[in-house]
């Protein structure tokens, strides 16, 4: 591990490393790099314009003796956190699922950005846009010689992680949220679970998307607090006690378990509570 600006790196193999941030918490995410022979892999883009320059200097210092170029940028998710710094890696190819392409033409909602994210408020003006989706990937493909896409359903309607098979590392990137609580507030608890289980069995280094890089345990750890939340039926204080205890932004309890909730009684509408998260007025749906 070297010391870093904003940022510490974890060397994982050869050739592989994660960018994880110096602060803690929703929001500070950490960004992959994966060296291969044609050029380097990108795997998400860290929250803000500003972080996604100082992580591309980061990287581009690292691996200036080897005069490659960025050919690739995974994004596992189109919540801002992962995407936020993409227009610092242009002009990469851009891969991700169909469903994260359409979220990010989308205009973003400066107003949800600012009170969901607000030590970040500032970057998020009328200019700020993120870097549109140029490959999108519906099941398992190789995008390099050392990286597979692999699209995998919970956070999102379909996010991606980066599986390292020869190296043993995956990149869970939005799926995998280690000490720090998760958001689902439009995604599937239940299905989140059962992804992180797949990983589990997969990876023997697990980096998240927010965190320092993991394993198997803290997969499953995050799985079992969302099956918690299954199970919790719209009650936050229903999650019971765990691991999760130590984590930090447990204000998303009340999300995620209306979320699960919602769901259980086929209602696919963002809960209550992400409104009042935010503030906003919550709409009439019920």
């Amino acid at each position: 591990m070297v010391g870093a600006m904003n940022y510490q790196q974890y060397e994982l193999s050869q050739g592989v490393f994660a960018f994880a941030p110096s602060s803690t918490g929703y929001g500070h995410s950490t960004i992959g790099l994966v060296i291969d022979t044609d050029g380097l892999t990108i795997i998400d883009t860290g929250p803000t314009p500003t972080m996604g320059q100082e992580a591309k200097e980061e990287i581009v210092a690292l691996t200036a003796q080897l005069e490659l170029p960025i050919k690739r940028v995974v994004l596992t998710s189109s919540r801002i956190p992962f995407a936020g710094g993409s227009n610092a890696f242009w002009p990469a190819a851009y891969y991700s699922t169909e469903p994260v392409s359409a979220q990010l033409d989308a205009p973003a909602n400066l107003a949800a950005l600012g009170a969901l994210l607000p030590g970040f408020a500032d970057s998020y003006n009328d200019e700020f846009t993120t870097r549109p989706i140029t490959h999108t990937i519906s099941h398992r493909a190789w995008i390099s010689g050392a990286a597979e896409a692999v699209p995998l359903p919970g956070e999102g309607p379909a996010n991606l992680i980066v599986l390292l098979e020869q190296a043993g590392v995956i990149f869970g990137g939005a799926l995998a949220s280690f000490g720090v609580t998760p958001l689902a507030f439009d995604g599937h608890p239940e299905a989140w679970a059962r992804s992180l289980r797949i990983i589990a069995n997969d990876g023997v280094t697990i980096v998240g998307g927010h965190g320092k890089p993991g394993g198997k345990a803290d997969a499953i750890e995050l799985a079992d607090y969302l099956d918690a939340c299954v199970r919790a039926d719209g009650d936050p204080s229903a999650i019971g006690a765990g691991p999760w205890d130590e984590w930090t932004d447990r204000h998303f309890d009340a999300v995620n378990t209306e979320r699960a909730a919602r769901l259980k009684r086929g209602d696919n509408n963002v809960p209550d509570a992400m409104f009042d998260l935010l503030g906003f007025e919550r709409p009439d749906n019920d």
